[in-house]
Parts: structure tokens; C-alpha cells; sequence
């Protein structure tokens, strides 16, 4: 290390609020900066590390008891997590949290069906229950990956409080019929020889809402919440149909695409849960560190590429709070291609002079880091950070992996968690054990 690095490490070992590993007070420095906000932004290095979903979780629990969290919004699809979302408040026919999980089935499977997601299912619901219903706690997903199950949603809303209504649905959405999968009509779009849904979708959505104040004519939260959640499901269908229509374009435009499909939807939720409740909601976010730290502070920048944690910065000022995760190294639930099965890989140490090595070097082994006052204006230089995201490919670490970060300007927050484990997969795939080697260099 460099003289400079060196004084790095001292000041960060000095900074760092070491963790028990399960101990009461472990969040107690957290909680302390989130009291006054209501976006509270939690990330992640990888999508399989068991132990950022377990502090995710864990911080999450505590900010529902202790400071009156309204939601939690995560990395998923809209309608896949209401149904996790009817569970928890008591609502739908979903018998145990396994059921609830039921509609992720895309890949990949483990971000959402594990051990850790389906413990805080069943733990929310049971909390809800000592809860009046005004005041139960929700799931919401923000992502956009559902074109087609969002359709039926609609289309399920539609035909039990106005059928003619979901005839027209049905006509108006059509024109997305003609074609296999999303992809396809994004391709067949960009080539010219399938027709834009463009219109037709943009139509629907505003059907939805000119026709919303009839359907709140039911009386009830549930009336409520079914409305917003069909509404949200066409705002979803007009952007998923814009991005698949410019995916074979720029590959920034559709990340910038996604992402404030992110951010509308958070607003869109504050918004909904705060006139519900008659309080001004508060909203824990789960997702990765690559959407909820400042892209503003990263390469992502550079290349002009946006996201969620950068969106709220600019929206809600100091009322959000970013909180990031990194790994020196351990074990993670990946896939070495695209729809791969899911596999436990041995995470390589951290390259020196990263944000990540410069932990390890503190010599502490999992620890919280406040990255506000006089370190934030030491830790402003730009160095390596490692991201791993469905794939983990170690034969191309550098590459694949790392990119270059402001950490005290990505962050308001880190935790540390010096060597880490995988994430455990409800569904039995043969390729995942636990004490299985780093496949390199036949992991592809």
C-alpha cells in the first residue's frame, strides 16, 4: 500500500463501528442517521451474499418497531411482489410464505425465492397481524421485466369492477399478441416488421386513470390499493413496451429507461401510501449497490448512465438515505451465463487498492462505516469497487467486475462484511453446494 492508502485505513479502522454478528446493537449507528428520513436506500455487492440480505433484513425489522417504516420496496417485478404483498397484510389465498413466493419464476430465481426473503415474508406477516390494517406494512416491487403478467393483472382488476372496460383492454393490448416474448417485439419493432404498441398502451393507462375515481366507488383500503396496483401495472406496460421497443438501440438508453421506471415507482408509492395513511410514508429500498448508489460518484456516470439512488438525491435531498454493502471475499450464489443454473462460487480476495481491500486491511471483520464528516472529505479520491450481479466470472475479475467509485459520494453509508457467504436457494439446483470449489476456469 501507499503512504496515502495507508493513513486511509488507519482513519477508516478508526471511523468503523465494528459488528457483533447478531448482537442488539449492531444497527444502532444506522438507525441513528435514518430517523429523520424517509427513503432509506439499502444496497448490495452481489445479488447472492447471504449476509446482506440477513442486515437488509435485520435493519428493516428494526426500522418497521422502532421508527414506523411504512414499505419496502425491492428489485422485483410489480406483480410478482403483490402477491408477496397481499400475503404479509393478511389479503389473497396464499396459505404460507412459500406460496407467496410463488410468481418469481424468472432468473433468476435465488434474488428473491432464498432462505433469507422467505424467513422476513413469514416474520412481516406474523408482525402484521398485532397490527391494525391501516397501519400493516407492505412489499412492493419496482422493477419492469413483466410486460405480460402485468397485462393480466389488468386485465384480472378489470374484469371484476368493469368488464367492458377490460374488453377494450384486451383489444388496446393486442397488438403485443403478434409476437413470442418481449424481445421479439422489440426486435421485430426495430427491424420494421412488427407494428409499435406504443399508443395502444399509452391509451390504456390513461383509461385506467380517467376511470379510477368509478372504481374507487368500492368502499375500503383494499379498493384502494387494487386500483393503484392495476394503474401501476400499466404504467409499467407503457415503459416495459418503450423498453423493449429501444433495447436493440443504446444500451444506456434502456438502463436510464429502467431505472426511472424505478424512480416513478417509489414517487408513485410514497405518494399512494402517504394519502392512505394520512402520514408522509417511509419506504426502506432493497437493491443492488449499482442502482442505489450515486451513479453521479461512479463510471456508470461517465458512460451518462443514471440511477435510482441518483434520482432520489435529486428528488428527496438529505431525506434519503444510501447505504451500500461491499465483500472482501467468501461465497456467492451465481451463474456463470445467462439463465444458468445457480451455483455457490468461492468470491476471489479483493484487488489491492480497492474500496474493498482498503477493509480488509483494517483488519476488522465486519463493521458499519459512516462516511459523513471528516472521512467523507478524505475518501473522495476514485478507486476500484467490485459489483457482482446474477454472473460471476472470475476469469475476467477485473474486467467483468470492478469499476471505478467516489465512494463518500456514492454513499452515505457502507457496511463491511470482510469474508461472506451465499446466498441459500429455495429451489434444489445440483450445481449449488456449499463447499464447492471456484469453478475457474471452467465456469462458463
Amino acid at each position: 500500500m501507499t503512504e496515502v492508502q495507508t493513513r486511509l485505513v488507519d482513519i477508516i479502522r478508526e471511523a468503523a463501528v465494528p459488528l457483533s454478528g447478531g448482537g442488539d446493537g449492531d444497527y444502532d449507528a444506522l438507525l441513528q442517521l435514518t430517523k429523520d428520513c424517509h427513503f432509506i436506500l439499502l444496497g448490495e455487492a452481489s445479488h447472492g451474499t447471504e449476509d446482506f440480505y440477513t442486515a437488509r433484513a435485520e435493519v428493516t425489522k428494526r426500522l418497521i418497531m422502532e421508527q414506523g417504516l411504512t414499505a419496502v420496496a425491492i428489485e422485483g417485478d410489480w406483480p410478482s411482489v403483490y402477491r408477496v404483498n397481499r400475503f404479509v397484510r393478511g389479503l389473497g389465498s396464499d396459505s404460507d410464505a412459500g406460496q407467496a413466493l410463488s410468481d418469481f419464476r424468472r432468473f433468476p430465481l435465488w434474488m428473491w425465492r432464498n432462505t433469507v426473503f422467505l424467513e422476513f415474508v413469514q416474520w412481516l406477516r406474523v408482525y402484521n397481524f398485532s397490527q391494525p390494517e391501516t397501519q400493516r406494512v407492505g412489499v412492493y416491487g419496482l422493477d419492469m421485466y413483466s410486460l405480460y403478467e402485468s397485462i393480466a393483472e389488468i386485465l384480472s382488476y378489470l374484469e371484476s369492477v368493469d368488464p367492458t372496460a377490460a374488453d377494450e383492454a384486451r383489444i388496446r393490448y393486442g397488438c403485443l399478441d403478434n409476437v413470442a416474448d418481449e424481445q421479439g417485439y422489440g426486435y421485430g419493432v426495430h427491424l420494421g416488421r412488427v407494428p409499435s404498441c406504443e399508443e395502444n398502451v399509452i391509451a390504456q393507462l390513461e383509461s385506467l386513470r380517467n376511470r379510477s375515481a368509478d372504481y374507487l366507488m368500492h368502499d375500503g383500503i383494499d379498493a384502494q390499493d387494487e386500483q393503484f396496483q392495476a394503474e401501476q401495472n400499466a404504467r409499467l406496460v407503457k415503459n416495459a413496451e418503450q423498453y423493449y421497443r429501444n433495447m436493440f438501440s443504446s444500451r444506456v438508453s434502456t438502463w436510464n429507461m429502467r431505472d426511472r421506471h424505478m424512480g416513478e415507482t417509489l414517487d408513485a408509492l410514497h405518494r399512494h401510501l402517504s394519502a392512505r395513511t394520512g402520514n408522509k410514508a417511509r419506504l426502506a429500498v432493497w437493491a443492488h449497490n449499482s442502482h442505489l448508489g450515486d451513479a453521479r460518484a461512479t463510471a456508470m456516470g461517465d458512460r451518462g448512465e443514471l440511477n435510482l439512488g441518483q434520482l432520489c438525491r435529486e428528488r428527496y435531498g438529505h431525506d434519503a438515505l444510501l447505504v451500500g454493502f461491499t465483500t472482501h471475499t467468501g461465497s456467492v450464489t451465481a451463474a456463470s451465463s445467462w439463465d444458468g443454473p445457480a451455483e455457490c462460487k468461492s468470491v476471489r480476495p479483493s484487488l489491492p487498492g480497492s474500496h474493498e481491500n482498503l477493509f480488509h486491511e483494517t483488519g476488522l471483520t465486519r463493521f458499519f462505516l459512516s462516511l459523513n464528516g471528516a472521512l467523507e472529505e478524505r475518501y473522495r479520491h476514485s478507486q476500484l469497487e467490485r459489483a457482482i450481479g446474477v454472473l460471476y466470472l472470475p476469469e475476467s475479475e477485473r474486467t467483468s467486475h470492478y469499476f471505478r467509485a467516489r465512494l463518500a459520494d456514492q454513499f452515505d453509508a457502507v457496511f463491511h462484511f470482510d469474508r461472506s457467504s451465499a446466498l441459500r436457494p429455495l429451489d434444489g439446483v445440483p450445481a449449488w453446494e456449499p463447499s464447492a470449489p471456484d469453478t475457474y476456469p471452467s465456469g462458463l
